[in-house]
């Protein structure tokens, strides 16, 4: 890997710093904000600023008006968006809208993407993706999908609940996941202004950052033209890793934005206050808070650098993005708490933006999958490779299939 910026993505980085700091951040305070998020004008607002300035949906590729990033490339500008909580809705790379575009990108049809896409790159839409179901639904096990679509004529009828389901509540279209008649899972698209779809509450939840906030769903012989199927029935799951592994690693850069924040602001905050004659950074306790905050920052960068790398590579990265999910959930988190202690009774207060940051990014090491899951699928990949490595060594055949390969280095 060459670790270098071209100058091209230098000026891109310093652009997109410029314009968190200019034209987003004052909005920090805005009043057009609630517990579930931006509401529209604002997102709206925030989203015509990005446009003035050529930001907006830097992802997309240049054919449908955005900047055609790589995946390194967008690990640099995300984590500079990710330095406001409202950066991610201004460059509408916010999730799950980023990680829809992605794969409405990759998946739909022409004319999927003439309805649904474009509107979506330019900002005027907002989408949802229907996924996670209530107990005994599925959570972090998708085969116990509940949610049925049943064939009807050239139509689907699609019956069940979804909760936890970020940007409901003024989405303009779903992706839904469901159970088809094959017993594969497949993916619908869907106005949300149709009968049959009912948004019946939106969740209090530990953060505030996500426009429209996380929704429960619930859907009652929704019916979905065969056309509108996303991509092939009963590949829903396939298409999943498509969106899932990318949008892993996007959190990942939008949060090192906000830790790398709280570190500036406890940073600030120790070299100006006094304890016993003498600034909060020279007590060692303090000190080594911030070189241990820079430390998990630094190491969060590379495990998301290296793994956009092996994507821009062609690589389905699925175990190195579980990888970096978990590394970096845990290490910004980390961050953000021992930015809380050194401000001290600051901390706890909105008197600075790190109790918010605090707030939002808990619910980070649940996001895209807990940690403990991430844990369990790479210490059953470990496992396979072994085996697959100790049979090759032995002169065996090999009897595991489809076995990834064990994980490659930095």
């Amino acid at each position: 890997m060459d670790f270098s910026l071209s100058p091209e993505l230098l000026a891109l980085r310093d652009k997109t710093r410029a314009f968190i700091a200019e034209q987003v951040i004052p909005l920090e305070n805005d009043a057009r904000q609630s517990r579930h998020g931006p509401d529209e004008a604002l997102r709206r607002e925030l989203v015509e600023r990005a446009r003035a300035a050529g930001l907006l949906t830097p992802h997309a590729s240049r054919e449908l008006g955005g900047l055609g990033l790589t995946h390194v490339e967008k690990a640099v500008v995300f984590e500079e968006a990710g330095y406001s909580w409202l950066g991610p809705t201004a460059l509408n790379i916010h999730a799950p809208d980023e990680g829809n575009i992605h794969l409405m990108e990759a998946v739909a049809t022409p004319a999927q993407q003439a309805r649904w896409l474009r509107p979506q790159v330019a900002g005027q839409l907002r989408s949802c993706f229907a996924m996670t179901e209530p107990a005994p639904g599925a959570g972090s096990d998708p085969a116990a999908l509940a949610t049925v679509a049943v064939r009807d004529g050239d139509d689907y009828l699609i019956s069940g609940q979804k909760w936890f389901i970020t940007g409901a509540e003024g989405a303009d279209y779903a992706i839904i996941m469901a159970r088809t008649e094959d017993g594969g899972a497949t993916m619908f698209l869907s106005d949300m202004d149709q009968p049959g779809i009912t948004l019946e509450r939106s969740m209090d939840a530990m953060d505030a950052c996500f426009t429209g906030g996380h929704g429960v769903l619930r859907f009652d012989q929704l019916r979905v033209p065969a056309s509108d199927i996303l991509g092939e029935v009963g590949k829903g799951f396939r298409y999943a890793q498509v969106r899932l592994a990318p949008a892993r690693l996007t959190h990942c850069m939008r949060w090192l934005g906000q830790a790398r924040r709280a570190q500036d602001v406890a940073l600030a905050y120790a070299r100006r206050r006094t304890a016993f004659g003498k600034p909060l950074s020279s007590h060692e306790g303090v000190g080594f808070m911030l070189a241990d905050n820079d430390m998990d920052l630094h190491t969060a960068r590379l495990h998301i650098w290296h793994t956009a790398w092996l994507l821009d590579q062609g690589e389905q990265g699925s175990y190195e993005s579980s990888r970096a999910k978990v590394v970096c959930s845990e290490a910004e988190w980390r961050v953000v708490d021992r930015c809380v202690q050194i401000l001290g009774g600051q901390g706890v207060t909105m008197e600075t933006p790190v109790m918010r940051i605090f707030m939002d990014m808990r619910a980070f090491r649940i996001y895209d999958g807990p940690s403990e899951v991430h844990r369990f699928s790479m210490a059953r990949k470990l496992v396979q490779a072994a085996e697959k490595d100790a049979q090759a060594e032995r002169g065996v055949p090999a009897i595991i299939q489809a076995v990834p390969a064990a994980p490659r280095p930095l």
